[in-house]
């Protein structure tokens, strides 16, 4: 048998580099390349692994290492989960740093490989630097806590469990159903270790991304469904976007005039001009869609999760004979809500449903109604954008000058605060892949580092990354690294002077916006003084990024249009008012559940648990 002597870094870096996946008759690389912050953990093994590599497998240098899961996330979604990046990180807090990220992964189902570096399997000094000590067991550390939080885990105690290790590492990177985080902890001793690899372990191979096809039976059911119901409503989830399933959607709709309502994943698997697109659905969804589905029978859920969001904490559909048809790639997800589940690819399942419904169509009345809808919204949405020039912009207007600035190839990025509300509601999506929108975790700070990813995933397309202050410093360092990789990304920073959209929960549940704003100390020791006299742009442009300010609307259309034509990482800065013109409009809420003290002394509370117990009763079990 031909080897080969490698240490264990330098064997699985040269295996990462011969790993391919396959879709559609299309082979790419799968994983393109490697961030990393280097300790004494990985700086020998995989850092030294890498140098030796050269080109064969790219290295990308970040500030935080929960930043480079994040920008790795953005990457791995932009390019429809067929091709990610891994994530190398010293033991200890570089290892940790990944928790929040490898969650956000897992939970949103996207590919990304991460390579914490672990204490010393041959336990030469025990304990070493930043090692946990477990009273109970000898053979626990730090990485232990990214098991629940990975799709697949391994630390490789020993030179010859990598080959296994790594070949379950790909398989579950590349299966759609079951896609997330995959880590492989490398203990510091056995990355520089060698061994006598066999040459196979690092031939080409390719790993085929399936689409499995429907279930005929289940089919059938489902076509069964879809001509007897009256109200037949799609809800388009991210998994459309996944599949690259977009235009059997619209072939779908345009036969059969079903309309479609989209998660905060799925906006964009029609274009917002299309005629049956309603637009968000659920608490933060439009008013079209939220009354729709309130009427809708049947309810075609194509990719979806179904979220307390989405499902508006179970109170949204209110057919009392509603019925749920759930097509997903994962069992689990095409059985919620007692589904008829139609178990296989997005794609290949509104193919097969577009088939077996030829010559079906709703009701032109149905149709009808549901144009009247979107009409209508739709003027909301231009009222909501329409500022004059010299007035200082909401946060709705601030969208709507956006809108009017990006072409059809932009991305808008987004995933915390009062953001995706307005997004959901509001924005127009013009094509697939222009609204991300990190909902599942919905994790502040993602943005930034996720622009970065979805630059380097596509070049040729302007990226911005919306965030408020808050989020913006929860995690602003990789703007350092936007510069020195000469990653152009556009940054719209809003400032509010605090967390809004909690602050408006916070009132809603009675919390009275406690611990929300960004002041001063009152002399009642509350935060109600003045603001805090903190520059976020003069931080921003320290920080190598040229910033524009903006003071009124029409600065900004002019800042927008300056950043976009920029050739460098830009930023785009401006303070808001805090009016919020469109969720005063009747009809765009839906409730979601978040629970009210029920007891309480303050009369706000009281009055919150009275209204949590009134829209409770609307909760219903969908059996």
């Amino acid at each position: 048998m031909s080897t080969r002597r490698l240490t264990v870094a330098q064997a699985l870096v040269a295996f990462l580099a011969a790993q391919h996946t396959e879709r559609d008759g299309r082979t790419q690389r799968l994983i393109t390349a490697c961030w990393g912050i280097f300790g004494h953990g990985n700086v020998a093994g995989v850092g030294q692994a890498l140098l030796e590599s050269g080109t064969d497998l790219p290295y990308l240098q970040g500030r935080n290492e929960q930043a480079m899961v994040h920008a790795a996330v953005g990457y791995a979604r932009q390019r429809d989960r067929l091709a990610a990046h891994a994530v190398t990180t010293s033991i200890g807090p570089g290892a940790t740093n990944l928790a929040t990220g490898a969650a956000l992964a897992t939970i949103n189902r996207l590919p990304v490989l991460l390579l914490p570096g672990d204490t010393f399997a041959t336990r030469p000094a025990d304990p070493v630097l930043q090692q946990l000590e477990v009273p109970y067991a000898g053979d626990v550390s730090v990485n232990d806590a990214l098991r629940p939080l990975s799709r697949y885990f391994d630390r490789i105690a020993r030179p010859e469990a990598l080959v296994p290790a790594a070949l379950q590492a790909m398989r579950l990177l590349t299966d759609p159903a079951e896609t997330g985080a995959v880590t492989l902890a490398l203990p510091q001793d056995v990355q520089v270790e060698a061994y006598d690899w066999p040459v196979e372990f690092f031939a080409e191979r390719v790993w085929p991304v399936r689409r499995p096809a429907p279930d005929p039976a289940e089919l059938a059911a489902v076509v069964r469904a879809v001509r007897a119901a009256r109200r037949p409503l799609l809800i388009a989830g991210g998994g459309v976007h996944h599949s690259a399933a977009e235009d059997a959607l619209r072939a779908l709709v345009d036969a059969t005039g079903i309309p479609v309502v989209s998660t905060q994943a799925g906006k964009g698997s029609l274009r917002h001009d299309h005629p049956a697109d309603l637009g968000g659905v659920g608490h933060t969804g439009t008013a079209a869609a939220n009354d729709l589905t309130r009427t809708a029978d049947l309810v075609i859920g194509v990719g979806t999760r179904l979220s307390d969001f989405t499902t508006a904490s179970a109170t949204l559909f209110a057919d009392p004979a509603v019925r749920f048809v759930g097509l997903n790639i994962a069992g689990a997800d095409a059985a919620k809500l007692a589904a008829l589940p139609l178990v296989c690819d997005a794609r290949a399942g509104l193919e097969a449903l577009a088939d077996a419904l030829r010559g079906h169509r709703v009701d032109a009345a149905y149709a009808n109604e549901y144009a009247a809808g979107k009409a209508r919204w739709e003027e909301v949405v231009a009222r909501v954008y329409a500022a004059p020039d010299d007035a200082r912009p909401t946060q709705q207007q601030v969208l709507g000058a956006l809108d009017a600035v990006v072409g059809d190839t932009d991305v808008v990025l987004n995933a915390a605060g009062s953001l995706p509300g307005d997004l959901h509601k509001l924005w127009r999506a013009r094509s697939r892949r222009q609204y991300h929108l990190e909902y599942g975790y919905s994790c502040m700070g993602y943005e930034i580092p996720a622009a970065i990813g979805v630059r380097l995933a596509a070049p040729d397309r302007p990226v911005w990354a919306l965030v408020g202050d808050g989020t913006y410093l929860m995690l602003p360092t990789e703007l350092v690294t936007a510069v020195q990789e000469g990653v152009n990304i556009n940054v719209v920073l809003i400032q509010n002077h605090g967390y809004a959209s909690i602050g408006g929960l916070s009132e809603a549940v009675g919390g009275e916006r406690f611990g929300t704003a960004y002041r001063f100390r009152a002399a009642d020791g509350s935060y109600t003084g003045p603001p805090l006299p903190v520059d976020l742009a003069a931080n921003v442009a320290s920080l190598g990024v040229q910033v524009l300010r903006a003071a009124t609307v029409g600065e900004l259309r002019t800042a927008l249009a300056a950043a976009r034509a920029s050739d460098q990482p830009t930023c785009v800065y401006v303070e808001t008012e805090t009016a919020d013109t469109v969720s005063s409009d009747p009809g765009t809420h839906a409730w979601w559940d978040v629970p009210v003290a029920e007891v309480a002394t303050r009369p706000a509370a009281t009055r919150a648990r009275q209204e949590y117990e009134h829209r409770a009763q609307a909760r219903r079990r969908y059996l």
